[in-house]
């Protein structure tokens, strides 16, 4: 075995067992659990965001629902600073699991799903940052899968976090929104559904003309 492969290894293994270890601890139910994060919050003050982040980057980097997490630093910190957090938060747990694929299972991921990855990578390697934020705005695939599949091929790093970013507002706001229990006044329901309309009708004409809606489906 080799310095790198075995470094890789070391590395691995310490990753899988930080996780159990976490499983174990309910960290991942706590980071989803309001009324926990809240009293978290209440009792640590400011030291409780970087470990909640740190939380809720791992929790998103495993696929979990970043939804809940939306809804419930929504609840904790307040609609707009929630909403930040959260976005944030999910944001590392893509660059974590994008890079975990391509630096420590990189290989084994191509081996046992070559013919799937090129066709992810054909599909998003160029004009990566608009394909991914569709992507990210269908309601139709995996959010792990995507940081994944994309880590263990060639897909541009910089267009896929851009592009993931932006996919991720839209539920980050409404489920943050609807964590701190505000509703949105008339008048910004009003903005909110032109801006929608707008670039829903960009994205279905984009659609429409790729068929790229079925590539990802078949994925």
């Amino acid at each position: 075995m080799t310095i790198n492969r075995l470094a890789k290894f070391i590395v691995s293994l310490s990753l899988f067992i930080a996780i159990a270890f976490a499983v174990q601890q309910g960290f991942f139910e706590h980071i989803a659990d309001s009324n926990w994060v809240a009293k978290f919050v209440k009792e640590q003050g400011k030291q409780a965001v970087v470990v909640l982040m740190a939380m809720g980057a791992a929790y998103a980097a495993l696929g979990a629902p970043r939804q809940l997490l939306a809804f419930a630093f929504g609840f904790a910190f307040g609609a707009v600073e929630g909403a930040l957090l959260a976005l944030v938060a999910t944001e590392l747990g893509c660059i974590l699991s994008f890079y975990a694929a391509k630096w420590l299972f990189r290989s084994s991921l191509q081996r046992k799903f070559n013919k799937s990855l090129m066709k992810f990578e054909r599909l998003v390697k160029d004009n990566t940052t608009l394909k991914v934020l569709m992507i990210r705005l269908l309601p139709i695939g995996s959010n792990l899968f995507t940081n994944v599949a994309a880590g263990a091929t060639t897909v541009p790093a910089q267009g896929f976090f851009l592009g993931s970013f932006i996919g991720y507002i839209p539920q980050t706001l409404i489920f943050a929104y609807a964590g701190a229990g505000i509703g949105l006044s008339e008048h910004e329901k009003i903005l909110i559904s032109i801006a929608l309309f707008i670039v829903s009708s960009v994205i279905g004409s984009l659609l429409y003309r790729s068929q790229f809606r079925r590539k990802v489906q078949e994925l």
